[in-house]
């Protein structure tokens, strides 16, 4: 049997360090791909940096699992005839870029979504708030989920929901967009997975992902998550009509919020999101793994093999703790939370070295057990955070 060579290898340049890129590495590694990591924020978002980075490192595939990444660079390098980068450059822009994603999908492709309204100033927010009334949700039209929001609930609130969101923003464009808090059931995401078929580019789409949780400390997502076949059908439709807006090939993690049969669209990124991490216990196929399939051009399938539900908790950046913990105490604090039935965990070290990032997750017949299971094992592995 042959060695495969280098030139047969499909070379991966992989942009971002959280714990989804480290999934994503695995999964690209294990089709074959020789993968290199780049972690450098600073790397990826100069563009004159990034492109000597490519240039560098010579990839067959350009895969950006960051937000902020210097959209030129890439648009230079997705002109390169030798090269494929993923998401598009645009698909990687829209996903940062509050103002011009909302007018996409609400103007161009007519898709519902909570009233909205953008503003430069902050006597422009406020005549919004006064027009729109309250509660309002104010954020930064560039920015990664959840940084720089905040809710206005009356007029005192505007001027420091303004400076909240103009210094959150991932870019700054002093712009934010205001919308109307819409009463839901539930906030979903909804995996989208666009690739290539016999007979031209094909969505497919995993069981809606129920979650909540504070982007600053913790994170709960379950899968499936309830919907009526209306709002099933409904979800489906708005994420196939963005997501072939968007064009490439991968998951895109698309955020809806449900209120009985009415669905609308909130957000999309082209990307698996952290919600997607539950999918490496409930489905044959994790987010990363469809991702890398579908980035490759190879066949997917969306099965979820069993409910589950994952807890994922970001390092308490107040503790005073700057030692790593003490092997012994680790070991028995995973000894108790892997007691739980059908879980499994997952600690990351932080950039201290001293915290952990947990991951909880768990499986059971339903997702009101999964998530149930998720939190007990969560609330032991705390302990070493």
């Amino acid at each position: 049997m042959s060695e495969t060579t280098e030139d047969e290898t499909t070379s991966v340049l992989l942009l971002g360090g959280s714990p989804r890129t480290r999934e994503l590495a695995r999964a690209f590694e294990r089709l074959g791909a020789r993968v290199t990591v780049s972690a450098d924020m600073a790397a990826m978002t100069d563009a004159e940096a990034l492109t000597a980075l490519i240039d560098d490192t010579d990839p067959r595939v350009v895969v950006a699992d960051a937000g902020g990444v210097a959209s030129d660079a890439l648009l230079a390098a997705a002109e390169r005839h030798d090269v494929e980068v993923y998401p598009t450059p645009r698909a990687l822009r829209l996903s940062v870029d509050g103002e011009a994603l909302r007018r996409l999908a609400a103007d161009e492709l007519g898709l519902p979504t909570a009233p909205f309204w953008f503003a430069g100033t902050v006597t422009e927010l406020s005549a919004i708030a006064q027009h729109a009334g309250f509660p309002l949700l104010v954020k930064p039209v560039a920015a990664v989920p959840g940084e720089g929001e905040s809710v206005v609930l009356r007029s005192d609130d505007v001027e420091a929901a303004w400076e909240a969101a103009v210094a959150g923003g991932r870019l700054s464009l002093q712009r934010v967009l205001a919308e109307t808090v819409v009463e839901v059931d539930v906030a979903v995401t909804l995996l989208t997975v666009r690739s290539s078929g016999a007979a031209g580019p094909t969505v497919a789409f995993c069981e809606p992902i129920g979650h909540h949780g504070d982007p600053a400390s913790a994170l709960e997502s379950w899968q499936p998550q309830a919907l009526s076949p209306a709002a099933l059908d409904a979800a489906k439709s708005i994420a196939a009509r963005i997501v072939n807006s968007l064009g490439g090939r991968g998951v895109f993690a698309v955020e809806l919020l449900v209120r009985g049969d009415e669905v609308y669209f909130a957000d999309v990124a082209p990307v698996p999101q952290d919600s997607a991490l539950v999918t490496l216990r409930s489905q044959r196929l994790s987010a990363f793994e469809l991702h890398a399939r579908a980035i490759l051009g190879l066949p997917v399938d969306t099965i979820m093999i069993s409910p589950g539900a994952m807890d994922l908790a970001y390092p308490d950046s107040h503790t005073d703790s700057d030692e790593p913990s003490d092997p012994v105490a680790l070991r028995a604090v995973l000894a108790e939370a892997l007691a739980v039935a059908e879980s499994d965990v997952a600690l990351f070290p932080a950039a201290d070295g001293a915290r952990w990032q947990s991951l909880a997750t768990a499986t059971a017949p339903d997702p009101i057990v999964a998530r149930d299971r998720a939190r007990r094992v969560a609330s032991v592995l705390r302990r070493v955070q």
